[in-house]
């Protein structure tokens, strides 16, 4: 199955170009912003850029498979789409549009608890695996009545997100006193801040067959107690750099992360995931899939669905591109022997993994 945009959209920077055009600047705004001075932003691109390939040669690369699995399905890459708030911002169909493109290119995807749409519709929307992601917003039986919800409704895994227990201040936003709607709509955040281990624990043993995952693990310490809690995934996340600002970056804290899970859980990361090259770093460090969260929502605001398939398409070349290179021919292969630290040559951005922008003319 083909997106049918190939001659529209030759490099993954052109889908980006193409979504600045198509989304209002409020929207753009609020898509590519990070908190106040957007530290964690940009020290999350700088921990991938500090990363450097150790290519092998002479190795058997004439067929190269970058797919991986999830619930025992096969995916095309190790990718998981991540759980973006109102979706519908992007592209009146919002989440069935995401599954639709997920479903097509074959990546899972996490839905988010801050849409307009009912459950049953978005899994309807597209064969994608799909979990669904959750923002607390009352107590131990409104949780437990949305994981019911979400399993009844056919979703694979359920995943709470543990880094918004205070609003945070995204200052592109304020500035231009753009006020979001599904924040005004949004009541209960008392309910996140209250939210902690003796929680989430009454409300896993009351689904014990149910694969939880926690969204938002900043350090190889919450790692350890997540597992300890034995949570089915730990997904290390600053939130794109849209929570706590002067975070580490999320490659940087991969890592520890991956040394306290120790085989336990799955690990997935996000955080300025934007090229097939920062995928492959990430699979050689530990991590079983990859989150993207602005890049396919590029895609969706472009060309919807299919727009999110085409940027699963350039991936996947990039991805070959460097595991040919690397002497890899499938991701089982890659090990942390394949990476090393190094010095960035890049001033690191939101888009500074795309270098043919003309970030400052152009206003990205």
């Amino acid at each position: 199955m083909a997106s049918g945009l190939e001659s529209e959209f030759v490099t993954l920077h052109e889908i980006v170009k193409a979504a600045k055009i198509r989304l209002s600047p409020n929207i753009w705004d609020y898509l590519i912003g990070g908190t106040e001075t957007e530290t964690t932003l940009r020290r999350n691109r700088m921990a991938l850029d500090s990363i450097a390939f150790k290519p092998r040669v002479l190795r058997n690369v004439s067929k190269i498979d970058p797919s991986s699995e999830i619930f025992g399905r096969k995916l095309r890459l190790p990718v998981m789409l991540a759980p973006v708030g109102s979706l519908e911002s992007f592209e009146p169909g919002g989440g069935i549009t995401v599954a639709k493109g997920a479903g097509a290119g074959n990546v899972a995807m996490l839905i988010s608890s801050v849409t307009t749409l009912r459950l049953e519709d978005i899994v309807k929307g597209g064969a994608a695996p799909k979990i669904y992601q959750l923002y607390v917003r009352g107590d131990d039986a409104w949780v437990a009545d949305r994981v019911k919800q979400a399993m009844d409704a056919g979703y694979d895994a359920f995943c709470i997100t543990v880094d918004t227990q205070v609003y945070s201040r995204r200052e592109r936003d304020i500035a231009k006193r753009f006020v979001k709607s599904w924040r005004t709509a949004a009541v209960g955040q008392d309910h996140q801040a209250a939210f902690s281990w003796d929680n989430f624990k009454r409300v896993k043993d009351k689904f014990p067959d149910v694969k939880f995952m926690l969204k938002g693990i900043g350090t190889g310490e919450d790692a350890e107690i997540a597992c300890q809690h034995g949570v089915w995934g730990v997904y290390c996340s600053n939130h794109g750099g849209r929570q706590l600002d002067h975070g580490r970056g999320s490659a940087q804290v991969l890592p520890e992360v991956i040394e306290a899970v120790a085989g336990r859980a799955k690990i997935a990361v996000d955080g300025s995931f934007s090229r097939g090259s920062d995928i492959v770093k990430a699979i050689a460090m530990g991590a079983d899939w990859v989150g993207l969260g602005r890049l396919y929502c590029y895609g969706l605001a472009a060309a919807g669905a299919a727009g999110i398939e085409r940027v699963i398409e350039l991936l996947e070349e990039e991805m070959k591109e460097v595991m040919g290179l690397l002497g890899v021919a499938n991701l089982k292969q890659l090990d942390k022997s394949y990476i090393t630290q190094s010095t960035p040559t890049n001033l690191p951005g939101v888009h500074s993994a795309f270098p043919l922008l003309n970030l400052k003319d152009e206003g990205y």
